[in-house]
């Protein structure tokens, strides 16, 4: 390793000692590393810092989030060796709001795995294609799915267990048999490939590495743009975590729709999420303009239309 690489190991180290996971953040942390010493920079400075945050996606909240993992790597090395920059606060404004999600369609995720397919690696194309495919009918988080090792995937049962999931408890997730006949195909290609290194991860790089968050992240931006597909409301391009905003919503619109009890399951759509309280669930209700005409509708009175 590198001096650079070899501080941010000890780094993550570190942070995770002090009981923080630093698990996404490690893989933007890494990505920081290797666009320092690609450009030839030994130290950290403000300029490569903020031109290395804005090198991803578009929305300014993911480049703050970028420069603020950067920033503190910077904090840490400062207090080390002389010759490294701390990037100041508020160099990228932001503020703490949900972002609007864009509600795919089935036909759009069928489009967005479509394109997929004609990434320039084969490998890297049935990736990306089965992950999108498994976020989208899951509801998984990213994290999640790339934390996903071999051993999670139980194929005779049906079920992906996750584990030490954004809140620190794990959880089975059933699947279908579309969905497990799907990983089954990718797991009988991951077992031939000859990718040089062996790895417990389930879903692999190129370089046979566990899938990095920040690598799925980018190449669904640049396959969404693609294909034109925009944020109503606000022209954005969508996300990658928008495919488990829609999951939620085609689950909770499906049980309107057929007229049961949404209260008494929405735990059911919680637990099955991840979310420690269903009011986190009941915020998809938001999202969604028809979900919310649904659900006043089951408040109206028999026969009386609303004002």
């Amino acid at each position: 390793m590198t001096h650079l690489q070899e501080a941010a190991h000890d780094y993550v180290t570190l942070r995770r000692r002090m009981g923080f996971k630093f698990e996404e953040a490690a893989e933007i942390l890494a990505s920081f590393v290797r666009h320092i010493e690609a450009a030839g920079a030994t130290a950290i400075t403000t300029a490569n810092a903020v031109v290395w945050a804005r090198s991803s996606g578009q929305h300014p909240d993911w480049w703050a989030k970028r420069l603020s993992i950067a920033r503190g790597f910077a904090n840490y090395l400062a207090g080390l060796e002389p010759g490294h920059e701390v990037p100041s606060e508020g160099l990228i404004p932001t503020r703490s709001h949900r972002a609007t999600p864009y509600l795919y369609s089935e036909q759009d995720v069928v489009q967005v795995m479509i394109s997929a397919r004609r990434l320039k690696s084969p490998w890297w194309a049935l990736t990306v294609e089965t992950a999108i495919g498994l976020l989208a009918v899951s509801g998984l988080r990213v994290g999640e799915l790339v934390r996903l090792d071999v051993t999670d995937v139980d194929f005779d049962g049906g079920l992906v267990t996750v584990r030490s999931s954004k809140f620190g408890k794990s959880r089975l997730v059933p699947l279908h048999q579309t969905t497990l006949a799907a990983l089954r195909h990718y797991d009988a290609c991951r077992r031939n490939q000859q990718l040089g290194t062996e790895t417990s991860a389930f879903f692999l790089s190129t370089t046979g590495e566990r899938l990095r968050y920040d690598s799925l992240h980018r190449t669904f931006h640049r396959l969404v743009r693609q294909l034109g597909l925009r944020v109503p409301t606000t022209g954005k391009c969508p996300r990658v975590h928008d495919l488990r905003h829609s999951f939620a919503v085609a689950t909770l619109l499906a049980w309107y729709r057929s007229g049961v009890d949404v209260a008494a399951r929405v735990h059911l759509l919680s637990t099955y999420l991840g979310h420690v309280d269903p009011v986190a669930t009941y915020w998809y209700l938001s999202a969604a303009p028809e979900l919310l005409a649904l659900a006043a509708k089951r408040l109206e009175p028999d026969g009386e239309s609303p004002s």
